[in-house]
């Protein structure tokens, strides 16, 4: 399950929720910004809550029920699509599952409640008669027809008793009226067209569709026809597919992760085990399926297929099969604020197996779960990062590398790239390599301070570790020359506090003393500081490391009205 959102509304409920964390490796806690210092902060609640409940979120919020009931009622849409939704008392008293009994809602309310020693206030018939969701078998199963479901609850509910079909060991202790003659079962099966119209189905993800490694299938649409005609012609259901299997020499192959994205099935690979078949008519399909499937299983070919079936007697579970594509996205975390970090960098680090990063960069990407490895390390290691990053994707784990603000802008997107290309082993050439943009420093600072960035800009780092100090100096001169808004990163040091004063001595040569300057010391972060000067005010003892500098150009201007603070922007005109 993907993990919770706790939402709260202050620091009174912040023991509580941390408390509930604790259950949910993975889970952040969410917080009203102005009110508390959580792992995110959110600025209004009923857009939070709308938020993450369109994104399948599932939310626990330590509020009144009726305040989260009217924040999320306008997308109550589709039952079958909605994640768990829980109220929590901020005293511990009361848990309320609200939505989401499809999803585990109920499971989770138990979980909560049993950690704060009270009853959850589930008011399911189903689950109180028969202390389990009938309708919400666990991972692995996929429930055949909601409608059906519905009824056939409904019919126990009214007197009728049932029988199972097939194996169900979640169902083993559920008070379930039985019957061994009883007119209704629960039939567990992958395969169609078995039982009675008021049986309810539930199906195994217990099939796996092998490519062969000599086929011609190359285009994802075709691909994904062809699995289709095989469950048919088997007569599986479509739900027992739990993945699509292919030869490790196809790794990289675009349209078999289209396909896999189609069929919304993971897609693994496998090296073909070597040895005769005892089909020899069959023996690609069965040697991937040998090298792969660590349980057994039935095989199913029509002669002439590029597609084969394996059938096992239960879900497969495909992190055991096989090894995914390797992953590796780089991503930024933004200025350090957890709401100024994009979504899609979250989704990646939620979905990673490895995070790698400078100690502190990853401490503020944070928290994670136990099953995920972390691999902190200096900042100056970054070629060295980005290696070890490859290595772990080439072995099939996921991967993110962790840059503060924008990974492209004097971070880790380019120690990646630059790596890549020197590399000579071809299993790199195979991982799945994505940039996730984030907000860089510069563009923190100048939106604090109003839009000093509005007009042509450029960002410098004042560093010479990687660049001599002359290249420095003439980029500088010309770009203040041009009458460019500069961006300064890495403006000072304890091994360089000359060059700052150095750099701005070139500037002031082009630029009047009156020229607009912001200064952005850990803008997004705690005790996060603005500052507006000018040119000829500005001293070097004004900055450290940590600070953003940003010297306006010749349009650049501040005001501020009756007593309030200076905004400062660039116009968008010239002239």
């Amino acid at each position: 399950m993907t993990p919770p959102a706790i939402v709260i509304l202050g620091a009174s409920a912040l023991a509580l929720a941390r408390r509930v964390q604790a259950c949910y490796p993975g889970s952040q806690v969410h917080g009203l910004a102005e009110r508390v210092d959580a792992d995110v902060r959110y600025t209004e609640l009923g857009t939070h809550l709308r938020e993450l409940y369109a994104r399948g979120t599932p939310i626990v919020a330590l509020c009144a029920a009726g305040i989260v009931i009217r924040c999320i009622a306008p997308l109550l849409l589709s039952k079958g699509v909605e994640p768990p939704v829980l109220a929590l008392a901020e005293d511990g008293s009361a848990v309320v599952p609200l939505l989401g009994g499809l999803a585990g809602v109920n499971a989770m309310a138990r979980e909560i409640a049993a950690m704060l020693a009270v009853s959850p206030a589930i008011t399911t018939s189903g689950e109180l008669r028969f202390g389990t969701c009938v309708l919400n078998p666990p991972p692995g199963y996929a429930l055949a027809d909601l409608a059906q479901g519905k009824r056939f609850v409904s019919d126990l509910l009214a007197g009728e008793s049932t029988r199972i079909e097939g194996d169900a060991p979640w169902l083993d202790d559920a008070s379930l009226p039985r019957a061994s003659s009883a007119r209704l079962a629960i039939r567990v099966t992958p395969f169609a067209g078995v039982g009675e119209p008021d049986d309810l189905l539930i199906h195994p993800r217990s099939v796996v569709a092998a490519i062969d490694a000599a086929s011609d299938l190359s285009e994802a649409t075709v691909i994904a026809e062809h699995v289709v005609d095989a469950l048919d012609a088997h007569k599986l259901v479509r739900s027992s597919l739990a993945l699509l299997l292919a030869p490790l020499d196809r790794i990289g192959d675009a349209a078999l992760a289209h396909a896999a994205r189609t069929l919304d099935v993971p897609l693994r690979f496998a090296e073909p085990a070597t040895g005769e078949s005892a089909h020899a008519s069959d023996e690609n399909h069965h040697r991937l399926f040998a090298a792969a499937l660590p349980v057994p299983h039935d095989v199913l070919h029509r002669p002439g297929s590029s597609i084969a079936l394996a059938v096992a007697a239960a879900p497969l579970d495909p992190t055991r099969i096989g090894q995914a594509r390797g992953r590796l996205t780089v991503i930024g975390i933004g200025p350090g604020c957890a709401e100024l970090m994009v979504p899609a960098a979250r989704d990646a680090l939620a979905e990673a197996t490895d995070i790698l990063g400078y100690a502190t960069y990853v401490k503020m990407a944070g928290p994670f779960r136990d099953d995920q490895q972390v691999h902190r390390s200096d900042n100056r290691e970054e070629l060295q990062r980005a290696r070890h990053a490859f290595e772990l994707a080439s072995a099939g784990r996921s991967a993110v590398v962790v840059s503060s603000g924008d990974p492209g802008v004097f971070a880790m997107a380019a120690a990646v790239l630059e790596a890549l290309e020197a590399s000579s082993d071809p299993r790199w050439a195979t991982v799945e390599l994505n940039i996730v943009p984030g907000v860089s420093a510069a563009m923190a600072t100048a939106a604090q301070a109003g839009a000093p960035l509005g007009h042509d800009f450029c960002m410098l780092s004042l560093s010479d570790n990687l660049k001599p100090w002359s290249i420095i100096e003439a980029r500088l001169r010309h770009a203040a020359e041009a009458d460019l808004v500069m961006a300064f990163y890495n403006p000072i040091s304890h091994a360089r506090p000359w060059q700052l004063d150095r750099a701005l001595d070139i500037v002031r040569a082009y630029r009047a003393p009156a020229t607009r300057v912001v200064l952005g010391r850990d803008i997004g972060r705690p005790g996060g500081a603005l500052t507006t000067t000018t040119l000829g005010q500005l001293r070097a003892s004004d900055v450290d490391m940590r600070t953003m500098v940003i010297v306006g150009s010749s349009t650049t201007r501040g005001f501020a009205r009756d007593g309030e603070r200076e905004w400062v922007y660039t116009p968008r005109w010239y002239g």
